[in-house]
């Protein structure tokens, strides 16, 4: 258990160099606990437990210890720009740009990996792309994996040479290991859609890699970009799909879509009650719920547990981010970026405000292992003006500030679970906010205030009434609530439905392409045939066509079933 008074360590990088700022008594004392002022450092990571540190000045890339400061390991590496360590700290990968010359056409390897304690090359290859470069070990580092041409080559140990197994699919992008430390291993693989087919995401039980062994499949349309996100348990994953372009026109940003995967088989797509792109996703470190930040601005955030239904709304406001605290008992929903960078802590447990800070300009948001504290920082080259960081409390107080000239890169050291106790919050003063009145004539003072809303605004659910709705937000939440009754009404009545209203169940999807469009053909019929019987009712004379179509209905109807039965 790490000391109350001593925060982790904060790394910073800058023209300046890199630095290293150890923080005493809620960060009221700062000590620099190393300074190096070489100002060609191209990144900076920690190792996963936080015991190492990486970077490379522009001459070395360089690992030192964090107990004492010791370069445990160093190597001639000017220009790496990506580190990444294994999860035990045994090996460290490294990628820097591929070029060639004309004294080498051919290019050297730029892909290097090597053991750290004993300083040996393991790896060196030429790997041209910088997505999808890094290596995945498993959390026991028993095996590794990396993608090349259309396969997935999985290696055993200090092997790399030397592939153990590898899983074949075309197009594969990229790959990712459950970070789950009991066996089976699990691997979450997605493979890019190419003339007409669809991209998709696999699910498979190491070793069992074949083409009809599975364990769960996902696949989608329109996927310029996905993202496999997995919970800390490793029981399931969430699939953030983006592309590019919306091709309905609706948004400037493209189009979004979030899946969910488990290791139990299942699968489904997360549903959203507002449209709009999904800007942030996060799981709760307990694995049982996460959080989504979607809708069109004002935007939405929502709780959904692990069946992907809704269990708390929070409303709507200026938000792109969603950060659960490192105990998950502390949630921050905030707008950065182009958003004036409101922020609302929220008690998850308790589903109540404990604070909302602001901080202007944030291009970047990360909470302290402790569990209390957060920095929020302006870096470059995103914005290369009013660089620097702010260092605060989840109460809302602003603890620490500083200043700098061009800052790249703000991170915290990581630390091992259960190093520092979940942050109590009975008893937490919450900071009031303070309202600007807005400036109104004298003519004006004594009459009733009117509220213009740009937006439909939507608090809280545990905060709503009819008094503080918008009429339009009122006249939504009744479709809302008509829409969800109809649908229970459904279920309950059963299949006998269909005969009231043949048009029922527009929206539902079979999966195979050819029976939906016959099934839209005959709701369409359907749906004529009860306009003639209202014609008729009406007292219009039908044609012998009209008749024959109006004694089609129950042949249609038995068609219908039996084809959504299928």
């Amino acid at each position: 258990m790490a000391h109350a008074d001593v925060l982790p360590i904060l790394a910073t990088r800058s023209s300046q160099g890199v630095t290293l700022i150890q923080g005493k008594n809620g960060f009221t004392e700062n000590v620099v606990c190393m300074e190096d002022l070489t100002s060609h450092a191209r990144n900076l990571v920690f190792s996963c437990d936080g015991k190492y540190q990486a970077y490379c000045d522009g001459v070395n890339l360089k690992v030192i210890s964090m107990d004492n400061g010791e370069i445990v390991f160093s190597v001639p590496k000017q220009k790496t720009t990506e580190i990444v360590f294994s999860p035990n700290n045994t090996y460290i990968a490294c990628w820097e740009p591929f070029y060639t010359s004309p004294k080498n056409p051919d290019g050297s390897p730029n892909y290097d990996i090597y053991n750290i304690k004993t300083g040996a090359l393991m790896r060196s290859v030429i790997y041209k792309n910088q997505s999808g470069w890094a290596p995945s070990w498993t959390s026991d580092e028993k095996l590794n994996g990396r993608c090349v041409n259309n396969e997935v080559q999985f290696f055993s140990g200090d092997d790399f040479y030397t592939s153990a197994t590898k899983l074949y699919l075309p197009n594969v992008f990229g790959f990712t290991f459950s970070p789950s430390p009991s066996l089976p291993y699990m691997v979450a693989a997605h493979a890019v859609g190419k003339k007409g087919s669809p991209s998709f995401v696999r699910l498979f039980e190491y070793p069992k890699l074949g083409d009809n062994q599975a364990v769960a499949n996902k696949s989608f349309f329109k996927a310029d970009k996905v993202e496999m996100i997995w919970n800390k348990k490793g029981s399931a994953l969430l699939i953030m799909v983006s592309a590019e372009v919306d091709t309905t026109g609706s948004s400037y940003y493209g189009e979004t879509s979030l899946h969910f995967m488990s290791t139990k088989g299942e699968s489904s797509l997360v549903p959203f009650d507002k449209r709009g792109p999904v800007y942030s996703v996060d799981w709760n470190p307990n694995s049982t719920m996460f959080c989504v930040v979607f809708g069109f601005m004002p935007a939405k955030a929502t709780l959904f547990n692990t069946k992907c239904e809704p269990i708390f709304d929070f409303g709507t406001g200026p938000r792109n981010i969603c950060k659960f605290n490192f105990h998950g008992n502390i949630l921050c929903l905030a707008g950065f970026g182009n958003l004036n960078g409101a922020m609302e802590m929220w008690n998850v447990d308790g589903r109540k405000i404990i604070s909302k800070p602001q901080a202007r300009d944030t291009t970047y948001f990360e909470w302290c292992p402790d569990g209390q504290h957060f920095i929020t920082s302006t870096l470059s080259p995103r914005l290369r003006v009013s660089n620097g960081y702010k260092i605060w409390h989840f109460s809302g107080k602003m603890i620490h500030s500083v200043d700098s000239k061009e800052l790249y890169q703000t991170t915290w050291q990581p630390y091992p679970d259960g190093s520092f106790p979940a942050p109590k919050l009975s008893g937490v003063v919450v900071q009031a906010e303070v309202k600007k009145e807005v400036y109104r004539p004298p003519s004006a003072r004594d009459t009733p205030v009117k509220k213009l809303l740009l937006h439909d605004e939507e608090p809280p659910e545990n905060q709503r009434n009819s008094e503080n709705l918008s009429a339009a937000a009122i006249k939504n939440k009744k479709k809302r609530e008509n829409k969800s009754k109809s649908k229970q009404e459904g279920v309950s009545n059963g299949s006998n439905k269909l005969s009231e209203d043949p048009t029922n169940n527009l929206s539902v999807s079979t999966g195979d392409p050819e029976i939906d469009k016959k099934i839209k053909g005959i709701k369409k019929k359907l749906k004529q045939i009860e306009d003639l019987k209202k014609n008729q009712k009406d007292g219009k004379v039908l044609e012998k066509n009209q008749l024959d179509k109006l004694s089609s209905e129950k042949n249609l109807l038995d068609e219908l079933r039996s084809l959504q039965l299928k």
